[in-house]
């Protein structure tokens, strides 16, 4: 069982930057896939942000590529996405994921609203 919690979330307005953490339960040497996704007004799909697989490379959605930065900390545990010149589509809740033993762990999200 893995328990994923996220925050930082919050209103910001365009041009600004926001740092999302999620907090890992478990040591995440055990992880070997991460990735923060978003769910935007009106659509029931998450869409992918970033991910990164352990000893990979970060791998960017195109629209948030140069603005969007996945990071892992495994002595805090946890994976973290810098958003800085957001935009007003960037409004979302924000999801951490890792798949861990065949099963597939969200947090429960943090809402990321722009605006001006």
């Amino acid at each position: 069982q893995v328990q994923l919690v996220e925050s930082g979330g919050g209103l910001v307005q365009p041009g600004g930057s926001l740092r999302l953490s999620c907090t890992v339960s478990i040591n995440m040497f055990s992880l070997e896939y991460m990735g923060w996704y978003r769910r935007t007004p009106g659509k029931s799909a998450r869409e992918l942000v970033a991910s990164i697989f352990s000893g990979g490379q970060p791998n960017y959605a195109d629209s948030v590529k140069g603005r969007f930065t996945i990071s892992t900390d495994d002595s805090e545990n946890t994976i973290n996405l810098q958003m800085s010149n957001l935009k007003p589509e960037d409004t979302a809740g924000y999801y951490c994921n890792v798949p861990y033993r065949r099963k597939n762990y969200w947090g429960q999200g943090t809402q990321v609203t722009v605006s001006s």
